[in-house]
């Protein structure tokens, strides 16, 4: 265990979780919009799949950091495709990543209140919940797009506190996107942890300045012993 990742659990009250990189594996969202969407973007226009992927780079690149980024309805319009439905389709590719639920059960087990904070479209989430059943090991759930702004924007955490009352020095956050936890740590959360390995098929990625560890798992032996 990297002793500079370690949380005071005694510290903290509630943990703020990230679902697609934190909870569950980014290598599904890779692969959907990096690898499947192409191909039915390139069916739909009668291109090819690598024509495809060069017409919608920059289109993605536009919307990011963006409530757009996370939107099925924005997607859809922009494309042609139904995006709902296809992910729909692909939703038995969704998967946690190592170790995801025995953390959680730990935090269930020393009595932290587990908060599930999504930039996730709700459609997104409820699709995803048909085949992991995640909001069944949260306490709570919350999507950004309610709130208009997603995490990277500086306003959407005390939009979320008017929900969810969580004290900022007493709350673990915990995410793989690093303009996420720049905006959190802006906002006064206090305990802040980077996910290093959001894609389980994917090397580490750079974190900054954030203590990371590869996934929550890693985490597992602090909330053990607490």
């Amino acid at each position: 265990m990297n002793r500079r990742a370690a949380v005071d659990w005694d510290a903290i009250d509630t943990v703020l979780l990230d679902m697609d990189g934190t909870l569950l594996d980014l290598r599904f969202d890779n692969w959907f919009w990096q690898e499947l969407i192409p191909v039915r973007y390139a069916v739909r226009h009668g291109i090819t799949a690598d024509a495809a992927a060069r017409l919608l780079a920059p289109k993605f690149r536009a919307a990011v950091g963006t409530i757009d980024w996370y939107c099925i309805e924005h997607w859809s319009r922009e494309l042609g495709l139904d995006i709902g439905a296809i992910k729909h389709e692909a939703r038995a590719e969704v998967r946690y990543l190592p170790g995801a639920l025995e953390f959680l059960g730990a935090l269930r087990g020393l009595g932290k209140r587990r908060v599930l904070v999504t930039n996730a479209h709700p459609q997104t989430l409820a699709i995803k919940n048909l085949t992991v059943d995640i909001e069944r090991h949260v306490d709570a759930s919350y999507t950004a797009h309610p709130f208009t702004v997603p995490k990277e924007h500086p306003g959407f955490w005390a939009r979320l506190r008017e929900h969810e009352p969580f004290e900022p020095q007493r709350t673990l956050f915990v995410d793989d996107n690093v303009d996420v936890l720049e905006s959190a740590r802006g906002y006064g959360i206090r305990h802040l942890r980077a996910i290093r390995r959001p894609d389980s098929g994917r090397p580490p990625k750079d974190t900054r300045d954030f203590i990371a560890v590869d996934r929550l798992a890693d985490l597992i032996g602090e909330a053990g012993s607490a």
